[in-house]
């Protein structure tokens, strides 16, 4: 047998586009394996760059400064239930999308194509749509966030500056090949991961006397304050109102798993990547945001005066973050600037990661016919060019600042991406009850699966429940009484409800598209070549792969234990 490995010479290609093929050819048969196809997205990111990017990728500045805002209303026992709990459903809903993604690893938004297939195809374009504008609106979220970062030091310059500068790297960043994202992505999130654990270092340390007051205070601030404060009204309802608040807080800061899903794409052999980073997300979720939710509340008193004028006079940055508080309550003056520069680069790196997947959605949309054809194109590199700049056009909302207040804002921009993110979860939920009636009708074995969710289908079920009544609760505050009612609020709250119904009605309407009744019809094949042949490219180049030096072997195996086989 013999291999041939390298540059395609003798594929016709337009100008600006390459292939990269392997021939393999023996006594029984000659055949070409395609690593990527000409015109697509390519397979580059390495299990070293998936496997922190799970963890870390989704980890924004509202985990350390937003969290402030959710401790105020709630106290600290509220905050902490409601993390902990709304962790369950995000468990529930990343075991059904890395089943269905782990199977099928596809090009584009995986879940937003899989509902198109297993479900309707009117299901499918209402959700990548939906997916799309959610990935989007959060790229102006972070701009302004990332602006108010700054304003921490100074504020003596125009805002427009930071911004245009954060667009224009954005764009040098997902304008290369994917695996610089890759290998941004990779230490932008070491950064997030050694801040969120140097900050429960920096809880534990304290509480226990390593401060310069040497004050043991422990639990203290669980003992001089309620834990569950009341909210809005008075009372036990105060209280739930209180919890409920904290929920919500939840619901918009703790990320789910599409953002893993949309390098499944671009992964090298994902279907043995891809698990191993699924359950990642599992260590992220009770770590960072549990622990986080913990830490606020051992670390800082939610009736502390200057939180309450913090996040009242709208301090930016670090300065209306409860941990700064406690800095400055435990007289530390150094930490609060380094956590505020520390603080920026988490915020750099949410803004690059949603517009690397606002991108990916736009490609795949453009791919199956949903989108104008010109975002479906690739450059040489492999990367959709046109989707990333359109996305990055959505940036320019963050201009609003320089009009409005920026909290003013970026509670505008909270509202729409909680209702956006709680309806990309219902899709996944509802596609995976499909999908999972095709496997038993098709007759697969999912035992056979390389991963495979838990307690279905009943779990599904309930959460797909839990997760529909949030979206509907999400918003309630506007319909109270006594002066909650604000038209901002309610359609930044419930727009995306009606626009998703609009566009599942027209498309259903003009293209006259069916219910996928039958699940023995259900599409479960396609895409499933070209996983396969990457494969088996991967087990060729090993027969070819020249030898390692000692030094070059050794570092390797300090890489694999630190960060996974790369």
């Amino acid at each position: 047998m013999s291999l041939l490995i390298g540059p395609s010479k003798e594929s016709k290609t337009q100008p600006g586009e390459d292939g990269y093929i392997a021939e393999i050819e023996d006594d029984q048969s000659s055949s070409t394996i395609i690593d990527f196809e000409v015109g697509n997205v390519h397979r580059r990111l390495s299990r070293r760059q998936i496997e922190l990017i799970a963890i870390g990728g989704t980890i924004g500045v509202s985990l350390f400064v937003n969290i402030g805002t959710s401790l105020k209303e709630g106290g600290p026992l509220s905050l902490l239930l409601g993390f902990t709990l709304w962790c369950v459903p995000i468990l529930e809903i990343t075991s059904c999308c890395a089943e269905m993604v782990c199977y099928l690893p596809i090009r584009g938004a995986p879940f937003c194509i899989f509902a198109d297939r297993f479900v309707d195809e009117a299901f499918g374009v209402m959700a990548s749509w939906n997916f799309w504008v959610l990935e989007c609106a959060l790229i102006p979220f972070e701009l302004t966030l990332f602006n108010t970062l700054i304003h921490y030091w100074a504020t003596n310059y125009s805002a427009a500056i930071p911004l245009a500068v954060e667009l224009v790297v954005y764009f040098l960043i997902n304008a290369a090949a994917v695996r610089w994202y890759g290998e941004a992505e990779f230490w932008l999130c070491m950064g997030k991961v050694l801040l969120a654990v140097g900050l429960m270092v920096f809880t534990f340390v304290s509480m226990v006397g390593g401060n310069p007051q040497h004050d043991h205070f422990g639990f203290r601030n669980w003992k001089d304050s309620p834990v569950m404060l009341e909210y809005i009204t008075n009372g036990p309802l105060g209280r739930f109102e209180g919890f409920l608040a904290c929920l919500i807080s939840g619901a918009y800061m703790i990320a789910g798993p599409e953002y893993l899903s949309m390098a499944a794409g671009e992964t090298v052999n994902p279907r043995q990547v891809l698990p191993g980073a699924f359950k990642g997300v599992f260590f992220r979720l009770t770590t960072f945001f549990i622990g986080g939710a913990l830490c606020v509340g051992i670390l800082c008193n939610a009736r502390d005066p200057l939180l309450l004028n913090a996040i009242a006079e709208g301090k930016p940055g670090a300065g209306a973050s409860p941990y700064t508080i406690a800095m400055y309550n435990m007289g530390i003056k150094v930490l609060p600037s380094i956590l505020n520069a520390m603080l920026l680069t988490s915020c750099f790196s949410a803004g690059n990661s949603y517009t690397y997947c606002s991108s990916r959605t736009l490609y795949g949309l453009a791919k199956d016919g949903r989108a104008p054809k010109l975002f479906s194109y690739c450059n040489k590199q492999g990367v959709p060019i046109y989707a990333v700049i359109l996305s990055l056009c959505w940036g320019c909302l963050g201009f609003l600042q320089l009009n409005e207040n920026a909290n003013t804002v970026l509670n505008w921009i909270i509202n729409l991406i909680t209702a956006s993110q709680l309806i990309n979860y219902c899709v996944i939920l509802f596609t995976y009850l499909h999908f999972r009636r095709a496997v038993i009708a098709q007759g697969l074995d999912r035992s056979k699966f390389t991963f495979k969710a838990w307690f279905q289908p009943w779990s599904c079920a309930i959460t797909f429940a839990v997760v529909l009544i949030m979206v509907g609760v999400q918003g309630y505050t506007v319909f109270l009484p006594g002066g909650w009612w604000s038209v901002e609020t309610f359609l930044f709250s419930y727009l995306m409800c009606f626009v998703d119904i609009a566009i599942f009605v027209a498309w259903k309407l003009i293209r006259r598209t069916k219910y996928k009744r039958n699940p023995k019809e259900v599409d479960l094949v396609t895409g499933l070549e070209e996983v396969e042949m990457h494969e088996k490219l991967l087990q060729r180049q090993k027969l070819v792969r020249p030898n390692r030096s000692s030094a070059y072997r050794f570092f390797s195996k300090v890489n694999k234990i630190l960060f996974g086989a790369d």
